[in-house]
């Protein structure tokens, strides 16, 4: 799909952080999520009594002890790689039964190394969700990252996530998904 068919929306006043908004929210499988049971929260939004929060990565590391000893409701973090580093937060990582990834442009990579940092550096098995500027061109190598959930901007989501999540038999490398590089796989036939 080519970049000029995706429009840009722009950014929201208060509410969501902007990377969070547009896009539809698919799973590993290429299935829509019906509800999301997340609330995203700005920086300046108070914190609800109950239900599942995601915050910040400054938020969480200025309220970390409040954030954690909150009980009713699951607990998030957004990261944006841009800004901030995965490393601050990789100890937490394990609390998080969700880590939202921002991508602020198609062409930004470094979501892709926070999500294999995240997955391999400080084994976090939680839900890892792209958002942002998340393409289905993208899609092939996100879940090769170790992501399994994406707010995916197309205008056709599930065709154009089948397709994209196939856009290679054959790896090169190895990844979080486990796939077998073909260098193993020559190995495996001598």
């Amino acid at each position: 799909m080519a970049r000029e068919q995706v429009k840009k929306k722009p950014p929201a006043k208060g509410g969501a952080p902007a990377p969070l908004q547009g896009g539809v929210l698919m799973d590993k499988t290429g299935a829509r999520v019906a509800s999301d049971a997340w609330t995203f929260l700005a920086d300046e939004d108070a914190i609800p009594e109950s239900g599942d929060i995601a915050v910040s990565q400054t938020r969480f590391l200025a309220e970390r002890d409040a954030l954690l000893a909150r009980n009713a409701g699951r607990l998030g973090l957004v990261i944006q790689p841009a800004k901030e580093e995965v490393e601050a937060i990789g100890a937490d990582a394990q609390r998080f039964a969700l880590i939202a990834v921002g991508f602020p442009a198609y062409r930004d990579g470094r979501g892709f190394s926070t999500a294999r940092l995240l997955r391999e550096r400080y084994g976090y098995t939680g839900e890892l969700r792209a958002v942002g500027d998340v393409l289905p061109d993208q899609v092939f190598y996100m879940l090769r990252c170790g992501f399994d959930a994406f707010s995916l901007k197309a205008h056709h989501p599930e065709e154009d996530f089948a397709r994209a999540a196939k856009t290679f038999s054959i790896s090169y490398q190895s990844a979080t998904d486990q796939r077998l590089p073909v260098h193993r796989l020559r190995a495996a036939k001598k």
